[in-house]
């Protein structure tokens, strides 16, 4: 039996992490959240993850500790390998990635399902301003970097301008739709 990857994308600030935060609490052990490794120190204001000095990073990838991996706004980024594991028991594994590694993620994945998460503009530069790890600038040049990419057909899109309540429910009965249908 094989598992199914779910691949979240969308803006910074369109709010992924609380979508999948939002699904792990509502499926609890029948959904597998992979924790990404991120060359960035945990500061408790962003996402959960682990880090690594860039020098670990590129010692882990050289040794195949990555199933994908990726470099964004000035980080190094990978999925550790064990997620293969969950995949390989059937399970339905969700991972925060980059529009830039879809192409990757879908070779390596054919059978992967991409969830979009969007929202409106102005909510987006609200909730970057309001985590204050960017500059105006940044937080512009984050916003039109996501124009350029284009997303593989059949990819998902949930709007989380409001309430995370309504687009965690989207996304919540999506995945318990996965859970259902056998590999």
């Amino acid at each position: 039996m094989t598992g199914a990857f779910v691949a979240v994308v969308g803006a910074s600030g369109a709010g992924k992490d609380s979508l999948i935060n939002f699904a792990r609490d509502h499926l609890a052990e029948a959904v597998r959240v992979v924790r990404r490794v991120v060359t960035r120190a945990a500061d408790g204001g962003s996402e959960d993850h682990d880090s690594m000095t860039p020098e670990a990073f590129a010692a882990a990838k050289q040794r195949g500790a990555f199933a994908l991996s990726w470099e964004a706004h000035g980080l190094s980024y990978g999925l550790p390998i064990a997620l293969e594991d969950d995949l390989a028991a059937g399970r339905v594994v969700i991972a925060n990635l980059s529009r830039a590694v879809l192409p990757r993620l879908l070779a390596r994945y054919p059978n992967a399902l991409v969830v979009e998460v969007t929202a409106e503009p102005d909510v987006i530069a609200r909730r970057l301003s309001g985590r204050g790890r960017e500059t105006g600038d940044d937080i512009v040049r984050r916003m039109e970097r996501g124009a350029r990419f284009r997303l593989p057909p059949g990819t998902v899109q949930i709007d989380n301008s409001g309430q995370l309540d309504r687009a965690g429910a989207q996304f919540v009965a999506l995945l318990r739709d996965l859970l259902r249908q056998p590999a």
